[in-house]
């Protein structure tokens, strides 16, 4: 589902991508009844389309929540495929386990329980995509940190964009200079400014879900 995208789009995309797993559809109905928030079935597939196009075999997530968007990951995978999880809430990564124990018993997933930033500082690069969908006020943080350990080809993606703890009407006023309104908003604006001037990177903003930009670099 697109939040950001008109009824009739959402219609046609609904009508034309293949319906989600049962384990995802699954996972859909637990975010709900939570009131928890996922990147929704759309966002997930161009995910997951993102790391096959990457021929990704690591992936690193900063902020996974009960593991929606590494459930759409995982199966892009190879055989020798590694994922990373992090989130604050070790709850959260106890129901991703189980989750994604039932999509892959025998995947090679890391669970990590803290501040995102500092455990990617403990692992060893190259990743061929990371996900960025933590506190929107470290977005450019993150960035400056991940480009060092981001494998020729990869591809870091930036959920959030356009909606969710922002608006786009906000984002859209904070690029074109005006005061931010929240911490939320001045750090997406900021990461977008960040990643559409560096050239090093060619980006472009997806309006799927609640909004991607989507980096790689550029040689």
């Amino acid at each position: 589902m697109s939040l950001v995208l008109g009824d009739d789009v959402e219609s046609l995309l609904a009508a034309a991508n293949p319906q989600p797993s049962a384990l995802l559809a699954e996972m859909t109905e637990h975010g709900d009844d939570r009131n928890f928030p996922t990147l929704g079935p759309d966002a997930g597939r161009f995910l997951r389309l993102l790391a096959t196009l990457a021929d990704a075999d690591r992936v690193f997530e900063f902020g996974s929540g009960f593991g929606y968007s590494a459930a759409w990951f995982l199966p892009a995978l190879g055989s020798e495929g590694e994922l990373v999880l992090t989130d604050y809430d070790e709850q959260n990564l106890a129901e991703a386990r189980e989750f994604l124990d039932r999509l892959d018993p025998a995947a090679d997933v890391h669970y990590e329980a803290g501040d995102a930033i500092e455990t990617f500082e403990r692992y060893d690069g190259p990743f061929d995509v990371v996900l960025l969908d933590h506190d929107k006020e470290r977005y450019a943080e993150a960035f400056d940190q991940v480009v060092e350990d981001l494998a020729p080809g990869g591809v870091v993606v930036a959920d959030n964009i356009m909606q969710g703890p922002v608006n786009t009407a906000d984002v859209t006023d904070a690029l074109r200079g005006g005061d931010p309104v929240d911490d939320a908003t001045a750090g997406v604006a900021a990461y977008v400014e960040r990643v559409r001037d560096d050239p090093d990177f060619e980006t472009a903003v997806v309006p799927l879900g609640e909004g991607l930009a989507v980096s790689t670099p550029t040689r």
